[in-house]
């Protein structure tokens, strides 16, 4: 198995190279990233995680039962397109629905949506920006059957 349970600290190197140019891990951290009911997964080739994705529970969507948010996916960019971002999200569906959660969500970049979309999440916001990150789409995947 190439996906597998990390630390909140093995996100930061993937985290600060892909997301935040390169600023320091301490920049790299995120709010709840130790919360006991977060998980972060990496995929791990050669014994190097190459890319990573961190989920955190939270219910974004009203009246929509429990949530989780996606966060921090970052692929190493000599790795790109291998699907390993794909894999990543796959492992997560499977474990959430486990426990009856009914979506997951990502604030996602504008130039990430396709592959986003490609997964089956559905656009639910226009397009806005984050300062100093960019332009992103609040982007939703039901995980729940029933609706």
């Amino acid at each position: 198995m190439m996906v597998k349970f990390i630390s909140a600290k093995e996100v930061l190197p993937l985290r600060s190279l892909v997301l935040r140019n390169g600023k320091s891990f301490e920049h790299c951290i995120f709010e709840g990233d130790e919360s006991y009911d977060t998980f972060h997964l990496g995929y791990e080739l050669d014994g190097e995680i190459r890319s990573v994705a961190t989920f955190m529970r939270n219910d974004f969507f009203e009246g929509a039962g429990e949530g989780y948010q996606l966060r921090g996916m970052a692929t190493h960019p000599d790795f790109n397109g291998k699907g390993f971002g794909s894999a990543l999200i796959a492992f997560a569906i499977d474990y959430l629905k486990a426990y009856k959660i009914a979506y997951m969500w990502c604030n996602a970049r504008s130039t990430a949506s396709g592959f986003y979309k490609k997964i089956g999440f559905t656009t639910e916001s226009p397009e806005f920006d984050i300062p100093g990150i960019g332009f992103h789409y609040e982007m939703k995947l039901n995980l729940n059957q029933n609706n």
